[in-house]
This record gives C-alpha cells, structure tokens and sequence, in this order.
C-alpha cells in the first residue's frame, strides 16, 4: 500500500486513525512519520530503540505458539501519550540519536540464528514504524517465522487490509469503555480502537485483547462491564482477555497499583459475560488455560513460562475439544 495520499500541498499519513495532514516537513503526533517531498517517510525505519528476544507469553500472547521465542523490537515514538507508558523513554521521545541500525535482513537472521518461531513488533506502538515491520514480516515469512503486533489499536481500516498475510497475530490494548478519556488522557479514540478489534476478528488475525486495570480510572464495575461484554458480543467468548495489574510509573506515581481483589473482581465480571479465557496479568500465581467443555486444566504457566502443556494438536486430551488458538 502507498502509506499516504495528496490533499493539495499537503500529505495525510495512512498509517494511523489520526490521519495526520503535513505540510512539508512537518511531522505527525507520533514524532516518526513526516512529510518529505510530498512523500511520507518514516524517520525509524531501520532504526531499533529496543530489541530483544522474549517469551511469547510476555507479549502477552497465551494462545498463539506456547512456549516458543519471540524476537522482540521497538523505535522510538507513539501515537498514544498514556501518562503511565511503562515503556516512556523510548515511546514518548521523538529523539533517534542512539538507536541501533539495522536492515529488515538482518533483524530475520537474527531471528533465525536465536531460534524464534516469531517476531513481536513492540515496546511502541508499531503501526507507526508499519512500513518497517512489513518489510521485516515479508522477509521472516519466507523461513516460516511469523510476525506479532503489540498496539493500542489505532491503525487504519487501509493498514488492516494491508496486514492480510503480513502479520499473523494481535495483542490489542483496550485500555477503556470510555470516549473523553480516550480523548483527553491517552490522546486516542475508543471508536477507533473498537473498530480495530472488529475488523481484526472479520479479517481472521489471531487476537487476544489486554485491559490494564488503573485504580480511579477505568476500574469501575460499569466500565469493566462494558469491556467484557464488547469482547463477548462483537469479537466472541473465545477471544482471550489479558486483566493486568497497574504498577505506578511515568507520570503516574501519585497512587496505588491494581489489587488483587480488583483483578479478581473484573475476572468474575469476565466470566458472568461468558468470556472462556481470562488471564491476570503482572501478579504472582499460576495462570491456566482450561477447556471450556470439560474443565481439563491444558496449559499451565507461572510468570511467562510454561510448566505443563496438555494439548494434542491443538485439542483437549480428554473431551478432544478444538481449542481456540494457533498452536503450531
């Protein structure tokens, strides 16, 4: 896909719902993607802010590849200004001086030589480095690595359509039900978002969907509500919700981080909307996948590791359920 298109003297970057209209020179809200020459280019492509090689269940992708590696990269930049980024150095910096050059070739060997069945575009919010990870993802694909994104769920109806073949898998932020703080605080769009996640599960992506739970912010039982039940409605009851734990960070260490019993609370909610697979996220425990026909525990795990896995081919070895995911 062509990333932008003319409006006059002007460009609108496609890579994002912000749709951002430059004039030359100017760049966009997410301080990486500028108008030069009537053309849009990306000023980190090729240019990694993080990179490393992680658990896939760190992403946090439980139902995609289990056990495996994940060659993990990010830039610098965000469309988002979420006031607790526990990633804001690099997100919330327009500055590249420092980060590490590296072509989409070698990102792939890299993968290759570590043994990763994946590569998780990450840290940051990629639909902004797009044109970068498709490159990469393209490349991996041809020695059967697939390729992960980690987003707040901005990226336009044209870069969905786009990643159809190109990315194989989502973990998708839905950080609120509410519009004005979507707005206000994060700087995104709840509408956006939403439509993101619907197109994602109609286009056949892998998705699961994380909720980070902050005390005084989106942690009301109308709210959590409301998240549970969209997943349940418009994705559907086998789409995994990641429930995670707010620790205090960036600009947001005037209060406490998530309870327990607040975790706790939202799974319950989960449940009640018929959601099959909840998982709590940045508490200690075992978090386990169970069949939902039989309750046989399949997947056990303890922080990102797996500790006992069950399935065969992909079904419950005791009722032979097929279980929602990508195992292989």
């Amino acid at each position: 896909m062509q990333y932008y298109r003319s409006d006059g003297d002007r460009i609108v970057c496609l890579l994002c719902r912000h749709y951002c209209k430059l004039k030359e020179s100017q760049v966009g809200v997410c301080g990486v993607n500028a108008n030069h020459n009537g053309e849009l280019e990306n000023l980190v492509y090729g240019k990694v802010a993080a990179l490393n090689v992680d658990p896939i269940e760190k992403k946090p992708l439980y139902h995609f590849l289990p056990s495996t590696t994940s060659l993990s990269l990010g830039t610098v930049g965000c469309n988002f200004q979420c006031p607790f980024c526990q990633n804001w150095q690099i997100s919330q910096t327009k500055e590249r001086e420092g980060c590490h050059e590296i072509s989409p070739d070698q990102i792939v060997d890299l993968a290759l030589q570590r043994g990763c069945k994946s590569i998780s575009y990450t840290y940051n919010e990629p639909t902004i480095f797009y044109p970068f990870a498709k490159d990469i993802a393209l490349k991996a694909k041809v020695h059967g690595i697939r390729s992960v994104f980690v987003s707040n769920g901005l990226e336009t109806p044209d870069v969905i359509a786009d990643m159809k073949g190109v990315i194989d898998a989502f973990n998708i932020d839905l950080k609120s039900f509410n519009a004005d703080y979507y707005k206000k605080t994060l700087k995104g769009s709840l509408e956006g978002v939403l439509d993101t996640l619907k197109r994602l599960k109609a286009g056949g992506f892998w998705v699961e969907v994380t909720t980070l739970i902050v005390p005084g912010m989106n942690d009301s039982e109308e709210e959590i509500t409301q998240i549970a039940q969209f997943i349940a409605d418009e994705l559907d009851i086998y789409t995994p919700w990641h429930i995670s734990a707010f620790h205090p960070d960036y600009k947001m260490t005037d209060r406490d981080g998530t309870s327990l019993e607040t975790l706790l609370r939202a799974q319950e909610i989960g449940e009640k909307a018929g959601l099959k697979y909840i998982y709590l996220g940045n508490v200690p425990g075992m978090s386990v996948t169970k069949c939902p026909e039989c309750g046989f525990d399949l997947i056990k795990r303890s922080g990102f590791s797996v500790v006992e896995e069950h399935l065969v081919e992909g079904r419950c070895p005791q009722c032979q359920r097929v279980i929602e995911g990508v195992w292989r």
